[in-house]
């Protein structure tokens, strides 16, 4: 089982470069105004910080004439620069990360929207965790880069090129000697700072590796006490808990050295150039303000490379996140409704027919699931497909609802191919209640509401009575109300299923799907569920599949399949009669013999 740690967003794979970030111009376009005021406020902001050196520099060459004055002046500039500092900066965050909760919500609802409406093919293609990784992990960094990165790099790019220019006005000869000085001091920093960053995700890796292994054996304590593993687990766990402890004194050992490099890098270079600027002072040719501006200069411009090379590996992993979400929303459905649908007849009455299907799934090529299947269920009709585990049964309901199209053949409802209707149009008038059965995260009553959203309450009790679930749902603590928590945890496999059949009920549909709909139910309540499926199928065609034969027996008309094929057809008087399969499994079932 795929483990996701904290720490994945750091650790997901970067673009080569950030050109998969255009993908984000076209949800950037319903927000150019909001862009343009962010421009103007980070303008504004990366102003001020280059003005402020200029003011420092006058305040230093005025000491001595009339400074008192000069000092009341500057506290009033001062002042009115921070004010307008705040002002600009307050701005510039509310509207940048107000315009990147914006995007980022945007991408998440198209991202949802494409994928929700994908086929199981595309499932089958990639895992579930990967796609709600890329819808979380990866919106998230992209969010960062909108709403910080971006904006960070725009004003330190300013904060560098004005920097650069004010510089080279103050004193060519110093820039000449800080381009050499201060590259010097960074490019080690930056060499180091790569591989501490590697040395930090690695660290978080082996600190995951541990933990996980950790959770994994106390979460299932019971069989590693069984099964006397106990050695063997915290053998597992002392090695990986080892191997966190180097990793982490290789990232204690690299940062010492950066730090050291830094330090002295830093103050070599300030020493170096405060040399050359005192000697440039003493012989008149530089004020003593201008060296000091110069200083505030050449620091901000050195701050604004450190930060650029950090900030460029954040804004790789977020173009190689971008470029993740490009390949959900340009994913292509092998399952498609065309492009000028035909309409459910609203007369309907729930006929379907298969001609002569073939199938296989796509992720087994080599293994074909149906083999020129023909059948047909007339309306108000019960017929059940019963067979052994993997013959084909469940592949049919696929089919009916269009998460598979058949590889040859046709299939009919209402004398219409599915291919030319949309899937939502006739998806509308099937109501399915799968083998896996699915609980929402809700209450009782919205997860019957579920299958059909208008239903009053008075509906929903209905349905619950119909599918023998109203008497349990009201010895609950809450009634229809109780929370069922995650996937139903709550609720028994008896309780979820008759969950699943009130869902069913109430969607009140023209074809109704029964996936060994009462496998989780005792006899007694089987025996209930079966009588209100009777009941509701006299007016709807109704298609069970079933492995316990005790749920048939009532059919119209029931096909046996076997390998793919169906192999017989009958009620289960004349298929007894016959002998073969049907007479097998239903003497193991009813005789144990």
């Amino acid at each position: 089982m795929a483990r996701y740690s904290a720490h994945e967003g750091e650790s997901r794979e970067k673009a080569k470069s950030p050109k998969p970030l255009r993908e984000l111009a076209r949800f950037c376009r319903p927000y150019k105004l909001q862009i343009v005021l962010s421009g103007i406020a980070l303008a504004f902001t990366a102003t001020l910080a280059l003005v402020l050196p200029i003011a420092i520099r006058r305040i230093v060459d005025s000491f001595g004439e009339n400074s008192g004055r000069i000092l009341d002046d500057f506290l009033l500039a001062a002042v009115l620069l921070a004010a307008l500092f705040a002002i600009g900066t307050a701005m510039r965050y509310a509207l940048v990360n107000r315009l990147g909760e914006r995007i980022v919500a945007d991408i998440r609802k198209q991202v949802f929207g494409r994928v929700l409406g994908m086929s199981p093919g595309f499932y089958e293609r990639n895992l579930t965790g990967e796609v709600l990784s890329r819808l979380t992990t990866d919106t998230t960094l992209i969010l960062t880069v909108v709403s910080s990165s971006a904006t960070v790099a725009l004003r330190f790019i300013l904060i560098f090129a004005g920097g650069l220019v004010l510089m080279v006005v103050t004193s060519p000869k110093l820039t000449v000697l800080a381009l050499v000085v201060v590259p010097a001091a960074i490019i080690p920093a930056i060499a180091l700072g790569r591989r501490l960053r590697r040395q930090s995700r690695d660290s978080q890796d082996r600190i995951a590796d541990s933990f996980g292994g950790a959770f994994e054996a106390l979460s299932s304590v019971q069989t590693v006490q069984a099964f006397t593993n106990e050695k063997r687990v915290q053998t597992r766990f002392e090695s990986a808990t080892d191997a966190a402890r180097e990793t982490a004194f290789r990232r204690i050992t690299t940062r010492a050295i950066l730090t050291a490099i830094m330090i002295f890098s830093v103050f070599a270079s300030i020493a170096i150039m405060l040399w050359v600027g005192a000697r440039d002072v003493n012989a008149g040719t530089m004020s003593p303000g201008e060296l000091v501006q110069f200083m505030i200069y050449s620091v901000m411009v050195a701050s604004s490379v450190a930060a650029l090379s950090e900030i460029w590996g954040e804004i790789l992993r977020a173009a190689g996140a971008s470029e993740r979400l490009a390949e959900l929303l340009s994913a292509i459905d092998a399952i498609q409704d065309p492009i000028d649908p035909v309409r459910l007849p609203v007369s309907a009455t729930g006929h379907i027919a298969f001609e002569s299907v073939s199938f296989q799934y796509p992720a087994r090529p080599d293994s074909k699931a149906l083999f020129g299947v023909s059948f047909e269920a007339h309306p108000g009709e019960t017929i059940a497909l019963v067979g052994p585990s993997g013959a084909g049964k469940s592949t049919i309901f696929n089919l009916i609802l269009r998460f598979f199209d058949p590889e040859s053949g046709r299939i009919l409802f209402n004398g219409k191919d599915l291919r030319s209707m949309a899937r939502s149009d006739f998806r509308e008038a099937i109501s399915l209640v799968d083998q896996d059965v699915a609980v929402f995260a809700t209450s009782v009553r919205e997860n019957i509401r579920f299958g059909r959203g208008d239903a009053s309450d008075r509906d929903i009790e209905a349905a619950a009575r119909a599918a023998a679930a109203h008497e349990f749902i009201m010895d609950l603590p809450d009634g229809y109300d109780t929370l069922v928590g995650e996937r139903g945890v709550l609720l028994s496999a008896g309780q979820r299923q008759r969950i699943a059949i009130a869902r069913a009920v109430i969607r009140d549909a023209q074809l109704l799907l029964l996936d060994e709909a009462t496998s989780a139910l005792d006899s007694e309540n089987e025996r209930v569920v079966q009588s209100a499926t009777e009941s509701l199928s006299e007016s709807k065609t109704t298609i069970i599949v079933a492995h316990r034969l005790s749920t048939v027996q009532r059919a119209d008309r029931i096909f046996v399949f076997e390998r793919g094929r169906i192999t017989a057809e009958g009620t289960h008087e004349t298929l007894l009669a016959e002998g073969e399969l049907y007479a097998r499994l239903a003497a193991l079932q009813f005789t144990g013999t």
